[in-house]
């Protein structure tokens, strides 16, 4: 039902905690979608127990929560609590991508244009697939914060993107103007160039435009609880779950 794979009984707790884990990363489950323990363990080709048990812990990382008749979901976002995040996201990621630039080795430079390149070749097909620029929007993003090796830092950003990455769908996945101007594809062109030249100001700038320009459209969309009714999108279009 989530393109999961089964997975090995000798490691299945880790496995299902980190499937789930990069799936809201990702962005792959949108906020208040309702899951099924029972349909997610058949997915993933498991018991119920170690999908049950992979739930609490991300419930306790306020990424899911546990609601009746054995269900879960992401939580809906309010935007108070958006805005909180981004700012937050500004400062940690911000100086992430700083750090990471004056890390950056040319493997490491040539796998961030490799993931650009894969973003932009999505964007060029005729109907872009949401669930990929989603997730290479996650993996690009993720390999110039693992390029500055602070693994604290890291793991704070992680636990961020679990919060933030259910409602990165109503960017990308969208079908926005945002989208098709290719906002978010200029932006990290703009962060590989810099990146490529030293340049840390230059890269954190052009995360910082990133951020800003997704967080605007998703604040303006309407699609977070605090939206006034006149705000929200339409059933069927906009910013509606995929």
């Amino acid at each position: 039902m989530l393109g999961l794979e089964p997975i090995s009984r000798e490691t299945v707790g880790g496995r299902v905690y980190r499937d789930l884990r990069e799936l809201i990363m990702a962005g792959q489950i949108s906020p208040g979608e309702r899951l099924s323990i029972r349909a997610l363990a058949s997915a993933l080709g498991t018991s119920v127990m170690p999908v049950r048990d992979a739930v609490a812990k991300l419930a306790a990382e306020q990424a899911l929560e546990v609601l009746p008749n054995r269900a879960v979901r992401v939580p809906p976002m309010t935007q108070d609590r958006f805005e909180e995040l981004r700012a937050i996201r500004l400062l940690l990621e911000g100086h992430a991508v700083e750090i990471a630039t004056a890390r950056m080795t040319p493997a490491r430079l040539a796998r961030l244009h490799a993931i650009h390149a894969e973003f932009e070749a999505e964007h060029d097909r005729s109907e872009p697939d949401a669930g990929a620029l989603v997730r290479l929007n996650k993996d690009f993003h993720f390999h110039i914060y693992e390029t500055a090796e602070m693994p604290s830092l890291l793991r704070i950003i992680e636990g961020l993107w679990l919060q933030i990455g259910p409602v990165l769908n109503y960017d990308l996945r969208s079908k926005s103007r945002r989208t098709k101007d290719r906002t978010a594809l200029g932006f990290h062109l703009a962060l590989v160039q810099a990146a490529a030249r030293g340049d840390a100001a230059g890269a954190r700038a052009a995360l910082v435009g990133d951020i800003n320009a997704a967080g605007d459209f998703i604040l303006s969309c309407g699609a977070l609880l605090g939206a006034s009714p006149a705000e929200r999108p339409e059933r069927g279009r906009g910013a509606k779950r995929a």
